[in-house]
């Protein structure tokens, strides 16, 4: 279970990698990265199979970063997210934040048996600030139906 312990190990970092972008501004990796370049943050694409994201340069793999991140949004299929979390953990990367879809059971007890600080089952939109308005709805919503990480 995500605790709110996780989440704000997660957004504490300034440096993130998104992977899983694309080539559509309508795929929800894409929404992602620009959501966080928006709020401030530091964030790298990366996406094997395109080279640029929004004008930057995306990269193939963690590995390939130029510069240390200090976490990894996971929008990708879960069949991947297990590879992905693995090389993760080989770059130094030690938060990760599975978004909603892309968890495997295997990539989430990889993470807890490697002791990285974990966040899944829940959307980062709902807890980058400044949330926009239909994720803060959301996230009230949540919270007064107690789905909310504690």
């Amino acid at each position: 279970m995500t605790s709110m312990a996780a989440v704000g190990g997660f957004l504490g970092q300034q440096t993130l990698a998104v992977v899983g972008v694309s080539r559509s501004r309508r795929k929800f990796g894409n929404i992602v990265f620009r959501s966080l370049k928006e709020k401030g943050y530091r964030v790298l694409p990366v996406n094997p199979n395109v080279e640029s994201v929004e004008g930057e340069r995306c990269y193939p793999s963690l590995a390939a970063l130029p510069e240390p991140v200090g976490g990894a949004v996971l929008v990708v299929p879960p069949p991947e997210t297990e590879q992905v979390v693995r090389e993760a953990a080989a770059a130094g990367i030690r938060h990760i934040w599975m978004q909603q879809g892309a968890e495997s059971d295997a990539a989430i007890r990889y993470c807890e048996d490697e002791g990285l600080n974990l966040v899944h089952g829940e959307c980062i939109m709902m807890f980058a600030e400044p949330v926009g308005f239909g994720h803060r709805l959301h996230r009230l919503l949540w919270g007064l139906l107690g789905k909310l990480p504690q």
